[in-house]
C-alpha cells in the first residue's frame, strides 16, 4: 500500500517503528507551513546564475574486465569533471547488476573524494528503503566531516534491484512505504536539534548534508515539493513523466528551512565527439551494448556483440532503446544546442549528464567537449 502525502502526518504520529514519530510529525507540519521564512544555507551552492551541468557516473564495468578497473575509472571521470567545471558527480546504488560497480555508494564517494579537491560528490542516489536513516546519517555525516562542503545526499524510494535481491538485502517491498518518514527522520539526524528519543548520529549531527529527492514518477515530485527539497528526475532511463513531474514540483513547491526556491534537476544521456560521424558511431555502439547487457541478465551465457545487432530490432530491444529517449549526441556545438533545448523544454534548473561511451577515453572526451561547448555557447 502506498501512502499519499496528505496522510504522512497521520502515519508519522502513529509510527510504531520510529521513536521519533511525534516529533517527526511536528517537523512535517512545520515544513508544510514555513511560508516565506529565509532558507538555511544547506543548498546555497544552488543559487547561481548559469544553468549548471553535473555528472551521473554509473561506474560501468566491461565484460571480462576486473571491477577494479571500473572503480579506477570513476576517479578519472571525477577528476576530468572537476577540471571541466561540472558542479557535482553522483553515484547510484544498484545491487546484483554486473554492469554497475557503485553498489557501495558511500564507500565509492569516499574513495573519489580522496582523489579530488573541489567538486561536489554524492549519491544519485541512496535507496533509503534498503537502509536505516540513522546509518545513512552516520555514513554521510562522516563523509561531510572528512570533506566539508562537498557532499550531497540524493535519496530514492526504489530498491535499486529485483525482488529476489531485495530479500537478500533483508528488506521487503513494504519498506518503501516509510520513505517519506525516513527522509524526515534522516534530516533530523543531520540537523542541530536535540532528539526527544536521545538517539543521535555521530558523526552526522550538525553537518546539514543537503538532501535531494530522486524519482521517476509523480510521487517523488510531490514529496520534494511538500518538503521543500531539490528534486532530480531520472529522465535518462525513465522519460515518460519528466514534464509532468517537473511542472508539478515547481508549481507546488513549498519553501523550507533548507531551500527557498524550487530546484529541479533533469538527467540526460550524452555522446559528444569531435565530429558528428564519430559521435554517431559511438552512439550506435552504446545502444547495442545497452540492449545486450539488459537482455543478458539472468542468462548463463551473455549475448555476444554480434547478436546485439539483431537484438536491437526486437520488441524488447526497442523498448530498452526507448528508455534513452533523452540523449544528446553529435559534435560539441550540436550537443550544447540540444542540452539548451532540453533544459528549456522541461524547465530544469540543472542538468545531470550521463556520458555513455564504450571506452574511458571516449567518456573523458565527451565530458570535456560538452563542458567547453556549454561554457562558450551564446
Amino acid at each position: 500500500m502506498r501512502y499519499s502525502l496528505s496522510r504522512i502526518g497521520d502515519r508519522l504520529r502513529g509510527c510504531a517503528r520510529c521513536s521519533h514519530g511525534a516529533e517527526l510529525a511536528r517537523r512535517f507540519v512545520r515544513l508544510r507551513t514555513v511560508g516565506n521564512r529565509p532558507a538555511r544555507p544547506c543548498h546555497d551552492e544552488l543559487v547561481t546564475a548559469p544553468l549548471p551541468l553535473s555528472v551521473l557516473d554509473l561506474a560501468p564495468t566491461r565484460s571480462g574486465a576486473p571491477v577494479s578497473e571500473a572503480l579506477a575509472e570513476t576517479v578519472a571521470v571525477a577528476q576530468e569533471a572537476e577540471r571541466s567545471g561540472y558542479r557535482r558527480v553522483w553515484y547510484a546504488e544498484h545491487h546484483n547488476m554486473a554492469a554497475i560497480a557503485s553498489s557501495a555508494t558511500a564507500v565509492l564517494i569516499a574513495h573519489v573524494a580522496a582523489h579530488t579537491s573541489t567538486i561536489r560528490l554524492g549519491s544519485g542516489g541512496v535507496m533509503l528503503p534498503n537502509h536505516s536513516p540513522l546509518v545513512i546519517a552516520e555514513q554521510f555525516g562522516t563523509l561531510a566531516e572528512l570533506h566539508p562542503g562537498r557532499i550531497d545526499l540524493g535519496l530514492g524510494r526504489a530498491p535499486g534491484t529485483d525482488q529476489v535481491t531485495l530479500r537478500a538485502l533483508r528488506r521487503t517491498p513494504e519498506s518503501a512505504e516509510s520513505f517519506p518518514a525516513d527522509v524526515i527522520e534522516l534530516g533530523h539526524y543531520l540537523g542541530d536539534e536535540l532528539p526527544v528519543s536521545g538517539v543521535n548520529a555521530y558523526p552526522g549531527r550538525g553537518t546539514h548534508v543537503p538532501r535531494y529527492i530522486l524519482g521517476s514518477s509523480m510521487f517523488g515530485a510531490d514529496l520534494a515539493a511538500k518538503l521543500g527539497l531539490p528534486f532530480a528526475f531520472a529522465s535518462h532511463f525513465a522519460p515518460d513523466a519528466l514534464h509532468a513531474a517537473l511542472a508539478h514540483y515547481t508549481s507546488r513547491f513549498t519553501p523550507s528551512d533548507e531551500l527557498a526556491e524550487p530546484h529541479a534537476i533533469a538527467a540526460i544521456n550524452i555522446v559528444a565527439a569531435e565530429s558528428e560521424e564519430s559521435a554517431q558511431h559511438q552512439l550506435e555502439a552504446v545502444r547495442r551494448e545497452r540492449v545486450r547487457r539488459f537482455l543478458s541478465r539472468g542468462r548463463e551465457r551473455e549475448f555476444t556483440e554480434e547478436e546485439s545487432h539483431v537484438l536491437v530490432d526486437t520488441p524488447a530491444g526497442r523498448q530498452i532503446l526507448a528508455m534513452g529517449r533523452y540523449t544528446a549526441s553529435g559534435s560539441p556545438t550540436a550537443v550544447a544546442q540540444q542540452l539548451a533545448a532540453f533544459a528549456a523544454d522541461c524547465g530544469a534548473h540543472e542538468l545531470i549528464t550521463v556520458h555513455a561511451a564504450m571506452s574511458l577515453e571516449q567518456r573523458l572526451t565527451s565530458l570535456r567537449l560538452t563542458a567547453e561547448a556549454w561554457a562558450s555557447r551564446d
